[in-house]
């Protein structure tokens, strides 16, 4: 039963037919096509096109239908082209011929844009519950080190000390934006098709408002050509999910970096690591990496869809029907990815003693120019000076602490004898208290923060 078979001669070719038969990845809507459908069934019963009795036995024979799809032995019919054509298919077996009639006044057009749209929406919900729980396992790391001093890197060099917290809440941030982008991606999606039939709208009396309202959308589509073909919102979700992947990713390059040996701030716990088949010391940090590596693959399902619809003509073609592979595997790609990295960081060895010990006097010589700004000297004068201490210290092979006052002087007048404060890491991370600094207090108020974002879910 191929739902436009009639006005063909012959059967599909059974290679096009491998083509483009869409139910080995569509069955996943089968949840979403049952829930657009009864909303459908009951509008026709509201439009008079169908009689009460027919709306019951259609709504009762969807529900039958939504479980057999839902066992997963499950085996569709050759015919069964796409979870639509299945749909109809059971149902015409539980309630006879009145299932013909549920197709009455809309499209295959409108019932798929429906339900990917229906069910990128509670992709979106689903992916935000993960998303926070991330969220809380970096906060939870934050607090545990909101004091502890660590090196900063820029330019993959040393630069200047914050707190582990700090450094932790830089990648919390990242996350809570995501959150909002699926937000945004929900909104778009929750715009309702149904109703707009194949391109022109339906000729039945249908209350599209009313259907909406049923199914949880915000709005409904203003225009029935633009309403088929709009994908807008998966591009957005990919884009959200990709933009994701890649600040995951540069989180979990961060970690592998400093749970290596040559830095060792923090253990990975060995559920969360692989080894080596030839080298038995081996511990490496598996599930970092293969979070940096799902990036590309979100990335390239993103820039794959936008290629995909970039020269479609408006109305409805058959290109669309790739749009939903990217989405389902960016879906499945990150709630695989998400739940990992929450347990990784939520075991998370801190080792404070590296940490400190990593820290040299050198990524104090902003501190130096700042002293002498302190001192009255123009700011630029002050790095000037900075920079020739730092060339002395590099010269005579000695820390920038152990240059000799003396020597400082002749740089300039204006050091002191308590030019030896500047090089106290605490009193130099706690000069750095405004807003959104590494100063332990300032870390407490982003912690606070963060915490009251996490209590409003």
């Amino acid at each position: 039963m191929r739902l436009w078979g009639s006005r063909m001669g012959k059967e599909p070719d059974a290679a096009f037919s491998r083509l483009s038969d869409s139910f080995s990845f569509d069955r996943r809507l089968y949840g979403e096509d049952v829930d657009a459908s009864l909303a459908w069934a009951r509008a026709l019963g509201r439009a008079r096109v169908l009689t009460e009795s027919e709306v019951e036995a259609l709504v009762a024979g969807l529900e039958e239908v939504r479980g057999t799809l839902a066992d997963p032995a499950f085996e569709p019919l050759p015919t069964d082209e796409d979870i639509h054509t299945a749909v109809e298919r059971l149902l015409t077996e539980q309630v006879g011929p009145v299932a013909g009639k549920l197709h009455t006044g809309r499209s295959r057009n409108d019932q798929v844009a429906t339900d990917f749209r229906l069910w990128v929406m509670r992709a979106c919900d689903r992916i935000e519950v993960a998303i926070l729980d991330l969220a809380r396992a970096m906060v939870q790391s934050a607090r545990a080190g909101v004091d502890l001093p660590m090196p900063g890197y820029t330019h993959m060099r040393p630069a200047q000390p914050v707190t582990w917290g700090h450094w932790m809440l830089s990648a919390f941030w990242p996350l809570i934006r995501s959150r909002d982008r699926f937000a945004l991606a929900r909104a778009s999606a929750s715009v309702l098709p149904l109703g707009s039939a194949a391109l022109a709208g339906t000729a039945y009396p249908i209350d599209r408002q009313a259907i909406a309202d049923d199914l949880g959308f915000d709005s409904v589509s203003p225009n029935s050509i633009d309403a088929i073909s709009d994908r807008d919102f998966a591009v957005e979700y990919l884009f959200a999910a990709a933009m994701l992947g890649v600040n995951l990713s540069r989180h979990a390059e961060g970690l592998i970096l400093y749970s290596g040996p040559e830095y060792g701030f923090v253990e990975l716990d060995e559920g969360y690591t692989s080894g080596s088949s030839l080298m038995p010391q081996k511990r490496n940090p598996g599930a970092l990496e293969l979070t940096r590596a799902k990036a590309g693959r979100l990335v390239g399902h993103l820039t794959g869809l936008l290629t995909t619809l970039k020269g479609l003509p408006s109305a409805y073609d058959n290109d669309l029907q790739e749009d939903k592979p990217p989405v389902f595997d960016a879906h499945d790609t990150l709630l695989e990815v998400l739940p990992v990295l929450t347990g990784l960081i939520g075991t998370l060895q801190l080792h404070p003693s590296r940490m400190a010990a990593a820290i040299t006097p050198d990524m104090l010589s902003t501190d130096l120019a700042d002293y002498l700004v302190g001192k009255g000297l123009p700011f630029r004068e002050a790095h000037a000076v900075a920079g020739r201490v730092v060339r002395v210290a590099d010269e005579k092979q000695v820390a920038l602490d152990q240059v000799p006052l003396q020597e400082l002087r002749v740089l300039d007048g204006r050091f002191e004898q308590d030019v030896v404060e500047v090089f106290d890491v605490e009193a130099a991370l706690e000069r750095r208290s405004s807003l959104g600094g590494t100063a332990p207090s300032a870390v407490r108020d982003q912690l606070k923060a963060a915490e009251e974002i996490l209590s409003r879910r």
